[in-house]
């Protein structure tokens, strides 16, 4: 997992956001920027989880639909719907998600491994539940919900034409 979760450190800092009616917390030293959707894109033949691309300040970023991606009912965008965007390496993508909770503090001692039943190789980004008062957190690692051919996948294919030019 990303930084935070693999070092010895007691404490932790997470985005946590919310997917339908649970609650997911990622790495917030990942996180790039948390952004309100834009115009999305679409791009043919992208994997169905791919909303499309975004033009992020000149820059072109994937929108991953995180509903879409873990096997969840599509739901329509919202006001609270957010794109979180993140690092992932040299590449930057963006997590779209129904609503961005807080950024929150979380000591490791409250944190268990994810139950068997999720440690399947589907669920390899699941990294753990923190144990929160009145609440479960799913913690992800956000950079293996991709998977390396997917990211690839998301690359824009160089212009042949362009390339002559040169």
């Amino acid at each position: 997992m990303s930084s935070v979760f693999n070092q010895g450190s007691d404490v932790f800092q997470l985005v946590s956001f919310l997917i339908g009616k649970e609650e997911f917390g990622a790495d917030i030293l990942s996180v790039r920027e948390i952004i309100r959707p834009t115009t999305i894109t679409s791009v043919p033949q992208a994997p169905s989880f791919i909303e499309g691309i975004i033009n992020l300040r000149g820059h072109v970023v994937p929108v991953v639909d995180l509903r879409k991606r873990f096997g969840m009912e599509a739901s329509e965008q919202s006001q609270d719907s957010r794109i979180i965007v993140v690092e992932l390496g040299s590449r930057v993508v963006g997590f779209m998600v129904d609503a961005v909770s807080e950024v929150i503090r979380i000591d490791r001692s409250i944190t268990e491994p994810p139950p068997e039943l999720v440690s399947s190789i589907e669920a390899r980004y699941i990294t753990g539940v923190a144990k929160l008062n009145d609440r479960l957190l799913i913690l992800l690692d956000l950079e293996q919900v991709l998977q390396e051919r997917e990211l690839e996948e998301m690359e824009p294919e160089p212009d042949e034409d362009l390339l002559e030019c040169e």
